[in-house]
């Protein structure tokens, strides 16, 4: 695919770049997994892509055409074709229904609608019984193509099928059961279950925090960790978990600068991440114009610039730094400089838009915080974002999750000094990976459980999201909830739940209503937490 996205997309810019192959490979095998055309998804999904539809076309074309001249297929192809030769060969589908007199499905309600189509057709002779587990509870991958659907219609389908209900949890302590289960009730569409525990009460009541302000919340939760560590609870059994990536900064922080080993399972760590390693780029260059590395990382990304024409510009620009008129007290002016790299015909406005951007991050009518250095980087290289990753607004929320931690950070070198402080690879390189504390978002937690489990970020308009809030689709709220009651189960002795009453500092702070999955419970099945 990226031989094929270099031979066919031509000339782009920063302003209107074409979209990278990994994300191309996204919604072509979104696409195959949920039954949509790509244009469809594409319009749908990805609106700001659909100026490159004509290309995109000849891109898929070809690479259907490169599978076939090489008789390779990807994964989806195999499902695909599976369902294909099953469909249309009736020798083919009853030796393989004779074949599998059995079929069992584990996680079905996680099924999308290519696996369901297999299932079906698979489990379809006169002798053929089929037997899933699921739980409709724990549906929370819509956006990957899975439907719960499938499991509420299953005794529709199969209207001789069994339901066994496991209702004995052997995990947690009753006092969390009691809030899973108020958790979930709010849900119209289920199957109803009540979990009632195995285990005995340990007396404990699941606490609410409801911090001042996001910094305060990572100061409770890091200070709560360090108290279980010092009571002796290994750190592979205590978990924080969010409902998106950018939830961790403030935690991340707090538990490096107190050297308590963590390891991220929902991605990579903060600073490690390719955006935000972007956006630390334009103000490392700022600080230092001759910080190679950064400039590097910001020209390479320009169309048709390479590792040659990379050296070759940074020649060009180090040689220019080095000349008399550069040397002034005065504030360097990027755009003098405008003449002193050659950069290729293609890239020579993404190399003006830079220039023009590091001018515009220096002092004016006032010195700029580090916090509104970020927010104009993110008005510049938004447009890449969106052509580079199939999550764009998750990296946008991202980015100004930084700007809004960091607002208080007075100065460009005291926040570079700190971003290098949170860049180290570990905080024991000589800690072994099942002794951290995991910081993890609820997704990449399913399945997953630990003794201690801190829930943050419970606000209104960050969990559940505003933008499930203002959905006009109930089902998405729906799923939202399943996700709130998929983290609090996974807890098995204690439970903490948080949330900032305003998510940063000063003028661009959020204030924060308490979330509904937190209103919603009956006040006697938690305890308010002092900090």
């Amino acid at each position: 695919m990226r031989m094929l996205v270099k031979q066919h997309a031509g000339k782009t810019s920063k302003s209107d770049p074409f979209p990278k192959p990994d994300l191309l490979l996204t919604i072509h095998s979104l696409a195959a997994n949920t039954g949509q055309n790509w244009e469809e998804l594409l319009h749908t999904n990805y609106p700001v892509l659909k100026k490159h539809i004509e290309v995109i076309s000849r891109i898929y074309a070809e690479y259907a055409q490169r599978k076939r001249e090489a008789n390779a297929m990807d994964f989806d192809d195999l499902l695909l074709h599976l369902l294909k030769l099953m469909r249309d060969d009736e020798e083919v589908r009853s030796m393989l229904q004779q074949r599998f007199l059995h079929v069992l499905v584990d996680e079905y309600q996680d099924t999308n609608i290519l696996q369901d189509r297999i299932i079906n057709l698979l489990s379809g002779g006169t002798n053929t019984s089929l037997a899933v587990v699921g739980d409709d509870a724990q549906s929370i991958y819509s956006w990957r193509g899975a439907r719960v659907d499938h499991i509420f219609e299953f005794t529709e389908r199969y209207p001789d099928a069994e339901v066994f209900k496991i209702e004995t949890n052997y995990r947690s302590r009753p006092a969390i059961l009691e809030i899973s289960n108020a958790a979930i009730a709010t849900n119209e569409r289920q199957f109803h279950k009540v979990l009632t525990p195995a285990r005995e009460s340990d007396g404990f009541l699941p606490t609410v925090y409801p911090a001042p302000d996001n910094r305060t919340e990572a100061l409770y939760v890091a200070q709560r960790i360090e108290e279980l560590l010092n009571r002796g609870v290994d750190p592979s059994e205590i978990a924080v978990l969010y409902r998106a990536h950018f939830h961790s900064l403030d935690i991340q922080v707090e538990l490096t600068q107190r050297r308590i080993p963590f390891r991220v399972t929902s991605g990579l760590r903060f600073f490690e991440q390719a955006h935000i390693k972007d956006v630390v780029a334009y103000l490392r260059l700022l600080a230092n114009p001759r910080d190679e590395m950064a400039f590097r990382r910001i020209v390479s990304d320009f169309p048709k610039v390479g590792e040659v024409s990379t050296g070759k510009m940074w020649h060009g620009w180090n040689e220019a730094l080095v000349a008399p008129e550069t040397k002034s007290i005065e504030p360097l002016r990027f755009v003098d400089l405008k003449n002193a790299v050659n950069a290729p015909a293609a890239a020579k406005a993404n190399w003006q838009e830079l220039l023009e951007t590091l001018d515009d991050l220096q002092p004016g009518d006032h010195e700029l915080t580090p916090s509104e250095m970020i927010l104009r980087v993110l008005k510049h290289i938004a447009p890449s974002l969106s052509s580079k990753y199939d999550n764009t607004e998750e990296r946008m929320d991202d980015i100004e999750q930084l700007s809004r931690s960091l607002s208080d950070v007075p100065n460009l070198d005291d926040f570079l000094s700190q971003v290098a402080l949170l860049s180290e690879t570990d905080t024991d390189a000589a800690t072994a990976d099942n002794s951290r504390v995991t910081l993890s978002t609820i997704h990449q937690a399913k399945g997953l459980e630990w003794s201690h489990v801190f829930i943050i970020f419970l606000g209104e308009g960050l969990f559940p999201h505003f933008r499930t809030i203002n959905s006009a689709e109930p089902r998405e709220m729906e799923e939202e909830t399943r996700l709130f009651y998929v983290a609090v189960t996974r807890a098995k002795d204690r439970l903490f739940l948080s949330y900032p009453r305003y998510n940063g500092h000063g003028y661009e702070s959020q204030f924060c209503h308490a979330s509904r999955f937190l209103t919603s419970l009956p006040p006697e099945l938690y305890e308010v937490a002092d900090f």
